[in-house]
């Protein structure tokens, strides 16, 4: 499958404490800038500091949420990744805190058609909650029993990527 066009020079940074994760990102996006991180705060000091198309969070190794919060303060897209962390409570609370989406890494070797969707929703003011679900809906709903309708009532932050 091509690269995706919209990824072609886009600055990422990914934040997690498995290394291997991390060198796979970067494999999957050959032709874009990947910043990567294993520490809340280095990753707190780069989410401060510098600029990105879009942030990556593990939830669990680097306290992603948290840095979700601060991504928010800075007015950066964040996209949460988990392998362990998949639950109801735990997307929900991604929606409820700005995250424009939720990364399994069970589907990296899908990473860049995923982040071109995502950056594509954010060009156009929406989240990709929705795409998500549409796309991964098998994996969520063999996973958690989950469908887009049990989360279309969520509140949704505001956007203003």
């Amino acid at each position: 499958m091509p690269y995706p066009e919209i990824l072609k020079g886009k600055r990422f940074l990914v934040v997690d404490d498995e290394k291997d994760v991390l060198e796979v990102v970067q494999e999957q996006l050959p032709d874009s800038e990947v910043v990567t991180s294993t520490s809340f705060e280095d990753a707190q000091k780069l989410i401060h500091s510098e600029r990105f198309d879009l942030v990556i969070l593990d939830i669990m190794g680097v306290d992603g949420f948290e840095l979700l919060k601060e991504c928010r303060q800075e007015n950066l897209p964040a996209a949460m990744l988990t392998a362990h962390s998949i639950t109801i409570e735990s997307i929900n609370k991604s929606i409820k805190l700005g995250a424009v989406s939720f990364l399994p890494k069970e589907e990296l070797s899908r990473l860049s058609d995923l982040l071109a969707e995502i950056l594509s929703d954010l060009s156009e003011g929406r989240t990709h909650w929705k795409n998500l679900f549409e796309r991964l809906g098998p994996f969520f709903k063999t996973r958690l029993g989950l469908t887009w309708k049990d989360l279309e009532r969520a509140p949704s932050p505001p956007y203003s990527y």
